[in-house]
């Protein structure tokens, strides 16, 4: 499925300028919001997600609207490497300019992620009349889906960071002043570089009314994210090389080791919403 982001943005800006027709809404979306990847090095665990919005539904007919708006997203989960004391490499240039690889190995590493985003949402919404008070709705649509920001932060029971050069058939392991050896009690947060990427929405749910003016709005819904959200131009050791001391070693995080992997949001529960008619 797929849709153009230009397409989305313009649809919007001309249904706002049509807002005065249009039925008002506010909401709180809940779930699992998972952040998948397809790094072979990774396993995710504990994902949260959340949103809140307000929007509007322009009404083509009684049973037929177009609906737009703006929502505030928080995606939040775990990430661990699926060998805890398995070893990574990437490759490095120290100060003068040798290549090496870069060897990284670490104990019980953990990696919290939190992703903040705006989406603006464009859908088609179907409802049909159940019961008095009672509507049926359906909505199907896209959203665009722009990071704010994406942050981490990691722990490891221990870090060694050990260099080979293949050159000369050398290793080095504990040089602890060029930056190779060992360090205990890691802690460290960074960020990933990120972009916009288009979602499918789908929400499947009931109003109620419940006044004249306001009706309560309940439904199951479900996003998909096409592309990847992360933005980078090489791959990256996901704790990086610091070439005058073991400590204070930049974080990357494990989605760094592989540029061509697909970062994308996946999400799935409940909204509650309010409609103002």
């Amino acid at each position: 499925m797929k849709f153009n982001i230009k397409t989305i943005i313009g649809t919007s800006v001309f249904l706002i300028s049509q807002g005065i027709a249009a039925q008002f809404y506010v909401g709180v979306q809940t779930g699992i919001g998972n952040i998948q990847s397809d790094t072979k090095v990774t396993i995710e665990g504990i994902r949260l997600g959340g949103a809140l919005k307000a929007g509007y539904i322009y009404s083509l007919t009684n049973h037929i609207g177009i609906g737009t708006g703006v929502e505030f997203s928080q995606y939040k989960q775990e990430v661990f490497l699926n060998n805890s004391s398995g070893t990574l490499t990437n490759y490095e240039v120290d100060p003068s300019s040798s290549a090496f690889a870069y060897n990284v190995t670490t104990s019980n590493y953990k990696e919290k992620q939190t992703l903040h985003a705006i989406q603006i949402p464009l859908f088609v919404q179907y409802k049909k009349n159940i019961n008095k008070g009672v509507d049926f709705n359906f909505r199907a649509g896209a959203k665009y889906f722009l990071p704010v920001n994406y942050k981490i932060k990691a722990t490891a029971n221990s870090v060694i960071g050990t260099a080979y050069y293949l050159d000369v058939n050398l290793n080095i392991d504990d040089l602890p002043e060029y930056g190779f050896g060992g360090q205990g009690n890691y802690s460290a947060a960074g960020e990933y570089q990120t972009k916009g990427i288009v979602m499918s929405m789908f929400e499947l749910g009931f109003t109620f009314d419940m006044g004249a003016k306001n009706a309560l709005y309940a439904a199951m819904f479900l996003e998909n994210g096409y592309g990847s959200i992360l933005d980078q131009e090489n791959d990256a050791s996901y704790i990086g090389y610091n070439p005058t001391s073991v400590v204070d070693r930049k974080l990357n995080g494990l989605y760094s080791t592989d540029k061509k992997a697909k970062i994308r949001p996946v999400a799935f529960g409940i909204t509650f919403g309010w409609n103002f008619k």
